[in-house]
């Protein structure tokens, strides 16, 4: 039991080094990371399509 109460007080100590970022750079990566994923899913549904639709004409 000793190891496990040794991890927890190592843990707490480094998440005093940590830098969180504000709430408005929370904010701002969330919406980044939104709009990226959006931008892929619409690379990729249109590949998709484009690919579909060619091997439907192949077949």
């Amino acid at each position: 039991m000793s190891r496990l109460t040794t991890y927890f007080k190592e843990t707490k100590a480094e998440m005093k080094h940590v830098s969180w970022p504000t709430r408005k750079q929370a904010i701002m990566y969330t919406i980044v990371v939104i709009i990226i994923s959006l931008g892929t899913s619409a690379y990729l549904g249109f590949f998709d399509y484009v690919f579909s639709t060619l091997l439907k004409l192949v077949i």
